[in-house]
């Protein structure tokens, strides 16, 4: 497993992110350790999850799994770099989502309760909140930092003025703001690419894009269907608006002797602005069939294919769209 810096900081990730939202609503607990357990086997150091996630609003079940697993001891935790997330709703009060310095401080202590934890390695905004300003948020984010409970605070979602406007007012308080920006980040939706990935690279954030295989559609979902297997009605619809495109993406990958999932993570993982992206899987098999990725290299002309089958804006803002 190779190792990068998350970003501007001095703490080094594995090249793919474990994500968890799986964890409770697909996988089973015991599942979820096993996958966890072989992951660190594997050299993934870098865990994801959500307080909203688990599909059952204020449980925390997602965290709650991974706080059990921590909980064994064996040196798990200190061995990860664990991340987890902010902003969802969490339960009917009027307070109870979002990123005000109330609802901050409160969803902190409830995810480091989950989490059977004393500290969290990043702390990530999952969306940009609009209602609160930043003087509010950072002065939020910077008393955790202080009280050794946040290490580092990360974005999710947001869009590259948002990551300016946090930058500015973060520097403004002498505060290292952002060291991540965890985005949608696939074949199929390269919109990014016009100012978020410029603004991380401008800025020194690690890019951790999730959805590398957008729900599956990346993963031979043509071929799965041939085999007879079911797939949701949204996933028919977006297959069915897709198919000219996915079949020439398959073929594409059958010339190259490569799985489909495998040549999508691998030219994510081109990227130079990415750190590491994020896999989700449901199952063992899942999990060890991502890591021909890591070394799977796309040659100029495939990546010049793969444009052609699934073309991004154009580039980088403002030269995609102006002169």
């Amino acid at each position: 497993m190779d190792y990068v810096h998350l970003g501007r900081t001095g703490v080094k990730v594995s090249r793919f992110c474990l994500g968890t939202m799986n964890f409770g609503p697909f996988t089973s607990e015991a599942d979820s350790f096993t996958i966890m357990d072989r992951s660190l086997e594997l050299g993934i150091n870098f865990f994801d999850t959500a307080n909203v996630y688990g599909r059952v609003k204020g449980e925390g079940v997602t965290e709650k799994i991974i706080g059990r697993w921590l909980a064994q001891g064996g040196g798990r935790r200190e061995q990860i770099v664990l991340a987890t997330k902010v902003y969802g709703t969490m339960g009917d009060g009027p307070n109870d989502s979002r990123l005000s310095a109330y609802q901050i401080r409160r969803a902190c202590e409830e995810s480091l309760q989950r989490l059977q934890t004393d500290h969290l390695d990043l702390y990530q905004m999952h969306h940009i909140d609009r209602e609160t300003p930043w003087e509010e948020i950072w002065q939020a984010m910077e008393q955790l930092v202080r009280e050794g409970k946040v290490l580092y605070v990360g974005g999710s979602n947001f869009a590259g003025w948002h990551i300016a406007q946090a930058q500015g007012f973060a520097a403004e308080r002498h505060f290292m703001g952002l060291v991540s920006e965890q985005s949608m980040y696939h074949l199929n939706a390269r919109m990014i690419e016009l100012e978020v990935i410029p603004a991380c690279r401008a800025y020194g954030l690690g890019l951790i894009p999730y959805s590398p295989l957008a729900g599956g559609l990346l993963g031979g979902a043509l071929q799965k269907i041939s085999e007879g297997r079911r797939l949701s009605e949204q996933a028919q619809a977006e297959i069915k608006k897709l198919t000219p495109q996915l079949k020439a993406y398959e073929a594409f990958c059958r010339k190259l002797g490569e799985k489909p999932a495998d040549v999508a993570l691998a030219w994510v993982l081109n990227n130079p602005t990415v750190t590491a992206p994020i896999i989700g899987p449901r199952t063992m098999e899942q999990l060890e069939g991502s890591l021909r990725a890591l070394k799977l290299k796309l040659s100029k002309k495939s990546l010049e294919r793969l444009d052609e089958i699934w073309p991004g804006p154009g580039g980088e803002a403002p030269e995609a769209y102006a002169w």
